[in-house]
């Protein structure tokens, strides 16, 4: 495990610094109590304080895997990639709510000392294989909420937020001064399409209601197009990714189980914030 990773973090029950046991299988803190945090197969380690078993199941991390790795969102990961060269061309990046990997890995890819925090175990696992966290010295994934992420404070030269909650005040105290934070979000008319197949009426996406407020942005980019996903298991992978999917009938959802091609928008905004008030560049 890479040593210039565990600088960078805390230890979750008593905010001590953590280093690596003799035989680097767990993780150890300095603290009187020496808290200690045992690495798994994959090569993630847990540091939630609370074993609740929240997050994604394992079904859902396997149905969001099968979609990703058709490539559906791929022109996603690289914008994001893009802009994060654009205003950060190395240094220690944060993936707060993870997820399975998969942007994640996108950003270790690019040679970035790289950290993915999710609060499913399940996805957190997925991650650290993506990451191939225990052959890969420069990436780390663990099992945190986003609201308490198990980091030093003024770490990160930037954190991603890709449809997960977005901690405003905690990102805001582990980025450095000159830390940036993208927060990747649905536009008005994603995935218009699939609400199409399912719903008689069909309103746009309103904006979400936590983004930072005590940042300065930075810039705001947006991108479309057009996918067509083939199958239907493609399809009701991507409906099981969606918040649609706790929320839509039952009468509603099984007007997609005889689809066998879909054609939808992808919208995608990516905001850039910044605590310092610098201007775009």
């Amino acid at each position: 495990m890479n040593e210039n990773v565990l600088r960078y973090i805390k230890c979750p029950c008593c905010g001590a610094d953590m280093g690596l046991t003799d035989d680097a299988k767990s993780l150890i803190c300095d603290g009187a109590r020496r808290h200690s945090f045992d690495f798994s197969s994959k090569g993630h380690v847990n540091l939630a304080l609370a074993q609740s078993g929240a997050g994604d199941s394992k079904e859902a991390v396997r149905s969001r895997s099968d979609f990703l790795n058709k490539g559906y969102y791929a022109p996603i990961r690289e914008k994001l990639c893009g802009l994060l060269l654009k205003y950060k061309n190395d240094g220690f990046v944060i993936d707060a709510g993870c997820g399975e990997g998969y942007y994640t890995e996108g950003i270790a890819e690019r040679g970035y000392l790289t950290a993915g925090f999710d609060l499913s175990k399940f996805a957190v696992m997925s991650a650290a294989s993506r990451m191939r966290c225990k052959q890969d010295i420069r990436r780390f994934a663990g099992v945190a909420s986003v609201f308490e992420l198990p980091i030093k404070s003024g770490s990160a030269d930037a954190i991603v937020n890709i449809f997960a909650p977005c901690a405003e005040e905690e990102f805001a105290r582990v980025m450095k001064d000159e830390g940036i934070l993208i927060v990747v979000s649905a536009g008005e008319e994603h995935l218009m399409g699939l609400k199409r197949a399912m719903y008689n009426e069909v309103r746009k996406n309103d904006e979400r209601a936590d983004m930072p407020k005590g940042m300065t942005c930075l810039a705001q980019e947006r991108l479309r197009y057009i996918v067509n996903i083939e199958g239907n298991g493609d399809i009701l992978n991507l409906f099981s990714m969606t918040p649609y999917y706790w929320r839509t009938s039952r009468a509603d959802a099984e007007k997609l189980s005889g689809l066998k091609s879909l054609s939808t928008e992808v919208d995608i905004l990516f905001t850039v914030y910044t605590k310092e008030g610098k201007k775009d560049r």
